[in-house]
């Protein structure tokens, strides 16, 4: 064997290799964090998710009505609803992880209040309190768009 030859073997897999670290390891620590917000562990403060969705407010949901998905606890009012989240969880969660929508289009996470949401397009969204629900209602779509642009990268930046 030519030991020139060997040494740039040895140099490409050497670079290959601290490349495909450099480029993973931020990858590797994403599915390490949540990405849900969480109260003591708890999605949308242990209301139901699905309540959103086929009523005028949210139901608070019971510990025995339980499911984890995604790093996070999730709460419902029945049985039904825990199966209908089960089966769509994605259909039901809210958008940007459950973080304030506003914020997220601010560039920022912030917490939510469970009683400061709509549902736009068959989609949840919250917001950190009902005063920035108001401000976020004022220009949802731009909002929206803005906090799409920040979302889930925003999650690895705080």
């Amino acid at each position: 064997m030519n030991s020139d030859s060997d040494m740039m073997m040895l140099t490409r897999r050497f670079i290959l290799g601290a490349l495909s670290a450099f480029f993973l390891a931020p990858a590797a620590h994403a599915q390490d964090m949540p990405v849900y917000y969480t109260t003591d562990g708890v999605a949308l403060a242990g209301y139901d998710a699905v309540s959103y969705f086929d009523g005028a407010k949210p139901i608070m949901g019971m510990p025995e009505n339980s499911v984890m998905w995604k790093g996070a606890r999730w709460h419902f009012a029945s049985q039904e609803n825990r199966e209908l989240f089960e089966s769509d969880p994605r259909a039901f969660a809210p958008q940007f992880g459950g973080y304030c929508s506003y914020a997220m289009a601010m560039g920022t996470l912030k917490s939510t209040d469970p009683n400061a949401w709509q549902v736009v397009n068959g989609r949840l969204y919250l917001t950190h309190s009902e005063a920035i629900e108001k401000i976020w209602q004022q220009d949802r779509a731009e909002y929206i768009h803005l906090a799409e642009e920040n979302w889930p990268v925003i999650l690895y930046r705080e």
